[in-house]
């Protein structure tokens, strides 16, 4: 079936027409649905191109640095078992495995390098840097959760327990028939789609076709309680018009304006995650999909100083295996 050109805009009125509080705060939570719904595909789309241009061009050459780094902590632990190697160089071999071993383990996870770190690490190490590389069972805070678990269902079975007074029951009550009501309202949407266009009775293969792909559309919207969705496509295809909406009761509205709030907030939730953890891959404050552009600048800015600094640490690990070169670099260590 093919998609219709334009996105069906679901609004109550012309624009000029006197709306009620109801009516304009359906329209104010339907375009701050469709805006919001844009702005998720357009930092999706960003998340997808910086994680792969992240995996395909800047995370070989971070896995290459690492190891390296890693071979330099060990030719300093073969070096500082030399004969050769003065009180002075040792101490100075260890300072520089227990600080580059220690940044792999913590920041890179590179747990094969703890045997060499707990080898070199000296008494006064700070107490934070040691539980890094200590193995723990982690005993001692799964006790402490599991106290805070069971004290809380004990007080939420207290309260259970407790008689409930007419106030809270009628709270309840109308709690639950709200939610019911809610419930309802997009059933209804739902159930008018599946009526007019379920294909299971379809004799037309043609039209049974299309009537099973708008069905996979209607179900989509459903199960995600998308209720512009199921408007939009009632409005696409043709089983209300902006009359319909107009002509929509109070009552209605209410309830539909109740459950658009809360897709609102899924929607603006999930736009602050997924900026936060674009923020954090790309090493900005606050991404935005505008970012994009200041992003590639940077990753490639960032690539051309890895493979600089790969170059280099080939080159010192070529050097550093001599013995000499390393006795001699060490005494301008400090």
């Amino acid at each position: 079936m093919s998609q219709p050109t334009q996105q069906q805009l679901v609004r109550i009125g012309t624009g000029n027409d006197s709306l009620s509080k109801s009516q304009k705060e359906f329209n104010r939570l339907t375009q701050k649905i469709e805006e919001t719904t844009a702005a998720l595909k357009q930092l999706r789309e960003a998340s997808d191109y910086i994680y792969q241009r992240l995996q395909a061009d800047y995370q070989p050459l971070v896995d290459q640095y690492i190891q390296l780094r890693v071979n330099l902590v060990r030719l300093f632990d073969r070096a500082y078992e030399q004969d050769d190697i003065t009180r002075t160089e040792q101490k100075k071999l260890a300072d520089l495995i227990q600080s580059i071993a220690f940044d792999l383990i913590s920041q890179y996870d590179v747990d094969s390098l703890e045997p060499i770190y707990n080898k070199y690490k000296t008494d006064d190490a700070n107490e934070s840097d040691q539980q890094v590389v200590t193995w723990t069972d982690g005993d001692d805070e799964s006790d402490s959760v599991a106290a805070q678990e069971a004290a809380e269902a004990e007080r939420q079975r207290q309260r259970a327990s407790k008689p409930k007074s007419e106030k809270r029951l009628a709270r309840e009550a109308k709690k639950q028939a709200d939610e019911q009501n809610t419930t309802k309202a997009v059933r209804t949407l739902y159930m008018d789609l599946v009526k007019a266009f379920h294909p299971d009775r379809e004799p037309d293969e043609a039209e049974k076709v299309r009537k099973t792909e708008i069905m996979h559309r209607v179900i989509a919207a459903y199960e995600k309680s998308d209720l512009l969705a199921l408007f939009r496509l009632q409005l696409e295809l043709e089983r209300i018009d902006q009359a319909h909406l107009t002509s929509l009761a109070e009552s209605q509205l209410n309830y539909y304006n109740k459950i658009l709030r809360q897709q609102a907030q899924e929607l603006d939730d999930e736009l602050a995650t997924l900026q936060k953890q674009l923020a954090r891959m790309t090493g900005k404050s606050k991404f935005t999909a505008g970012s994009l552009v200041g992003f590639d600048i940077s990753l490639n800015s960032d690539i051309g100083q890895l493979k600089r600094d790969t170059k280099q640490l080939k080159n010192d690990l070529k050097a550093l295996a001599d013995l000499g070169v390393l006795k001699q670099w060490l005494k301008s260590y400090r």
